[in-house]
């Protein structure tokens, strides 16, 4: 039994690095595709002004605005592949209408492998964003992301939307989503606790909060 679990484990985890790696795969073509088009923007809006088609030229600067607000630009912590995953989890975010605010500055040589930072980070959002989604009616939908340093250990905080306050089993919260959703969580715990560390969460009515602190520095 114990075999089995570890098995789906592995490959829960194998399965959530291969989709957290195709989005940030996603984000960086997005924006290279951007760039790559950007001179030809340019000249054609040039074109349409200097013809005198002015509305047709606000119109076509609005659709670039559009596109350019699924395009954000990477975010800057310090931390390579925490800058990755973090953009790529917040252009998902705001394409499903969710506001996200990010303070984080994390310095690299951490000692949570990258694997295991997009493993804890990864999920603690995609639970978010979950949430959030769960909260479909709300007109302000949020997720609120603190990340830094206290002394030689990595803390996080997030503050994110959510429907009614959630069942607890054990030290989880129960969720509707059906599948694996459940080890997503327990596979954070897990690697926080081999390293020292430590997570908790909060359900209440409208809103869900996670936190973590664990050593990361030598």
């Amino acid at each position: 039994m114990r075999k089995k679990t570890y098995q789906k484990l592995v490959e829960y985890q194998t399965e959530q690095s291969r989709r957290h790696l195709g989005e940030v795969q996603g984000i960086y073509r997005e924006m290279r595709g951007y760039k790559h088009d950007f001179h030809h923007h340019l000249q054609t809006i040039r074109g349409q002004l200097e013809a005198g088609e002015v509305d047709r030229a606000l119109a076509y600067i609005g659709q670039l605005d559009e596109q350019l607000m699924r395009v954000d630009t990477l975010l800057k912590t310090g931390n390579v592949a925490l800058d990755a995953l973090l953009s790529a989890k917040v252009s998902q975010a705001k394409a499903a209408g969710i506001a996200v605010t990010v303070k984080a500055h994390v310095p690299e040589g951490l000692l949570l492998t990258d694997l295991e930072l997009s493993i804890v980070i990864g999920n603690l959002l995609d639970n978010a964003i979950e949430g959030c989604r769960e909260a479909e009616g709300k007109a302000d939908r949020f997720i609120r992301i603190f990340m830094g340093m206290k002394g030689k250990m990595l803390y996080f905080s997030m503050l994110n939307t959510a429907g009614k306050k959630q069942k607890k089993e054990g030290s989880f919260f129960l969720s509707r989503k059906e599948g694996m959703h459940g080890f997503g969580l327990r596979r954070v715990e897990h690697i926080l606790m081999e390293h020292g560390g430590w997570c908790k969460y909060n359900s209440e009515d409208g809103a869900f909060t996670s936190e973590f602190l664990v050593p990361a520095l030598e």
